[in-house]
């Protein structure tokens, strides 16, 4: 896990929107442990520390300035004091971690504003394509323990303080008490005692408070009369199924000679007669409507040729009186100037040659007109518009006729029709004969189908008694088996116990062996006197540690220096972060303390740049000042430097990167 940026806004001193850059890679192929932030006492690297816990954690988290209030009082006292109320207050915490073998980056967001609403934070996960998956906002608490457990989250993320009150207790204070037993799984088996007893009680009350067993042998013998009946009834259905088939086979058959020998058409004889008369009524109104056909023109129809060539002899007269109309006012018109021409002053022969002209004009327009034959219809213009009205009208009588003489065909073929099925149908007597050996097949299948239908329910209804009295059957095994089973969970508690305590006693040693052993090379490579220590063990019960010489002989703690001391806290610290198994990231605020010149150049040396793959040390000036922060420098340790620079005027701080102290 790699912490690669926490960003700040209006967080605590931090006013506005300020990131830090918490990568230890330089570039692709290099990387550098240390983040060095400096700052002046109260100018906010505690704050930074809390920043990262309340982003892992929320209101779980182990704030130092948090003490006894509530989430949502310490929510209010982290919103800074110059901004806005209604603005908000946010932090985000970006990391990478791997997850199935590929590394994932998932950036915690947690925002609020002052009285936030329920005394909550809003949590959001923004994930590498820029979503934000709610199921993990859901299931955050559970999914951060399996990366950085709470419980020891405290062997990675401490200050001086801490480190301090480790260094002057005889017994390890609780914070790392609790971080013990979670590194050593203690508290699952102490969970799991206390889980057992529980258990224990609760199976004590069922066995008390059972009621007594159902009777096992009256419900075998209910059950296996209930499963007789069943077959019985079953049978009976099987037959009443076959019966009702044969019976349905026989109504067919009566259904079959009923329809062949007439039955049906007999049945509807008055209804085949009904639709007889309303044919015949029809036909007589289709000849009545003929009849007034033949009393209008429709004669005529017998004389089509002659009608013709009266129109065409019409026509031809007709014209020819137009002509001769014509032709009489073109000979007026030209006496009219042959007048007119002898008025004026042209010459007679030249008149002459005109009246010529216009004489053999108007003989050659007409030659073709001439009648070749006498006029003998003498018919005027409203004769021979009435004839052809006539043959107009003619035409659709002529077609009106046509379809009667279809319809009154097609009529005349249904009521054939409805005769021969009149013709048909069975005598009076056998189509009673025939219907009531019909009715008496209908009658003996709706009975079967009856029967049948009440075999089978009362067989759905067997099945659900057979079904319950199985239920019951299972449920007198089942309580029986609880029954015994709770007994037995009851008298192998003791032993389960007995044996939990043996193997939490193995546990504990094998783990402490292996921390004792971590925590000894640990401070040993921190220490300039490598003989002040050849043994170093943990007691089980209250995890203080036991200092021994080359001789076996106990050593003081009181004979350790202040300084030795603090490494001997920092060695116990390092030694639990490499037992537990867990690449995490280190933080440390503070991290010098009271060291002498010669203890603090072996923790800049060998500790800070071991401490872990990526090592965020939040100090002030006089800790890691000049000689240290060059020895660091010189050694290659620092990827990243940043300075908190405090005014103590508006009472900010500002991130500077790039600098520090010096």
């Amino acid at each position: 896990m790699i912490f690669l940026e926490l960003v700040l806004q209006n967080f605590g001193p931090y006013s506005g929107k300020q990131v830090i850059n918490l990568n230890p890679k330089i570039d692709e192929e290099s990387s550098h442990p240390i983040i060095l932030l400096g700052g002046m006492n109260g100018g906010g690297k505690t704050t930074l520390m809390d920043a990262i816990r309340l982003a892992l954690y929320g209101a779980r988290a182990q704030c130092s300035t948090r003490g006894n209030l509530s989430y949502s009082d310490f929510l209010n006292q982290c919103v800074n004091n110059k901004i806005d109320p209604v603005l908000d207050t946010r932090i985000e915490l970006l990391f990478e971690h791997i997850e199935n073998d590929k590394p994932i980056k998932y950036r915690v967001v947690r925002s609020w504003t002052k009285n936030p609403k329920d005394g909550k934070d809003t949590l959001g996960i923004l994930g590498d394509s820029d979503t934000w998956p709610d199921a993990l906002v859901n299931i955050w608490d559970e999914y951060i323990e399996n990366l950085l457990p709470l419980g020891i989250s405290n062997l990675f993320l401490f200050d001086g303080e801490q480190v301090k009150e480790l260094a002057e207790q005889e017994t390890p204070p609780p914070v790392v008490v609790d971080a013990i037993r979670g590194l050593l799984g203690l508290e699952l088996a102490d969970r799991l005692a206390v889980d057992l007893d529980i258990l224990v009680n609760r199976k004590l009350k069922e066995v008390g408070n059972s009621k007594d067993l159902a009777n096992l042998e009256e419900i075998e013998t209910r059950l296996t009369q209930q499963q007789e009946d069943y077959q019985t009834t079953e049978e009976k259905v099987e037959i009443l199924k076959n019966q009702v088939e044969e019976l349905e086979q026989k109504q067919q058959e009566a259904f079959d000679k009923f329809i062949s020998e007439g039955g049906k058409i007999a049945a509807e004889r008055n209804q085949l007669e009904l639709q007889q008369n309303t044919k015949t009524a029809e036909i007589e109104q289709v000849r009545q409507s003929m009849c007034e056909l033949a009393a209008d023109v429709l004669p005529l129809a017998l004389i089509p040729n002659l009608l013709n060539q009266a129109q065409t002899q019409g026509e031809k007269e007709f014209r020819h009186q137009q002509v001769q109309i014509s032709k009489d006012l073109l000979i007026e018109r030209d006496q009219r100037l042959l007048t007119w021409l002898n008025q004026v002053e042209i010459s007679p022969v030249e008149v002459e040659k005109i009246q010529s002209f216009l004489i053999q004009d108007v003989d050659s327009l007409y030659a073709k007109t001439i009648q070749t034959e006498a006029p003998w219809l003498l018919a005027d213009d409203e004769t021979l518009s009435q004839l052809d009205n006539l043959i107009y009208h003619l035409q659709n009588s002529k077609l009106s006729a046509k379809e009667k003489l279809a319809i009154l065909k097609n009529k005349e073929e249904e009521i054939h029709t409805l005769e021969r099925q009149v013709q048909t149908a069975a005598a009076p007597e056998d189509y009673t004969k025939l219907r009531q050996a019909l009715e008496t097949a209908q009658n003996q299948v709706v009975e079967a189908k009856a029967n049948y239908e009440t075999s089978r329910r009362r067989l759905t209804e067997l099945e659900t008694i057979i079904a319950k009295s199985k239920r019951e059957l299972s449920d007198y095994t089942v309580e029986n088996i609880k029954h015994k089973n709770s007994e037995h969970i009851i008298t192998s508690a003791a032993k389960v116990q007995n044996t939990l305590k043996i193997f939490r006693e193995k546990l504990t040693l094998r783990k402490l062996n292996k921390l004792e052993e971590e925590v000894k090379n640990c401070f040993l490579y921190l220490l300039h006197k490598s003989d002040l220590v050849h043994r170093i063990t943990i007691d089980t019960k209250t995890f203080s540690l036991l200092l021994y010489d080359l001789n076996g002989k106990p050593v003081p703690k009181h004979r350790l220096s202040a300084g030795e001391k603090q490494l001997l806290a920092i060695a116990f610290l390092w030694g639990l972060a490499k037992v537990s198994g867990h690449r995490l990231p280190v933080a440390i605020d503070t991290p010098l303390g009271r060291l002498d010149s010669s203890h603090r150049i072996n923790l800049v040396e060998r500790y800070f740049p071991s401490a872990s793959h990526q090592v965020i040390l939040l100090s002030t000036d006089t800790e890691i000042g000049k000689k240290e922060v060059e020895t660091l420098r010189e050694n290659e340790a620092i990827a990243r430097e940043y300075l908190l620079k405090y005014d103590s005027s508006t009472r900010q701080t500002t991130v500077v990167e790039n600098q520090y102290f010096w």
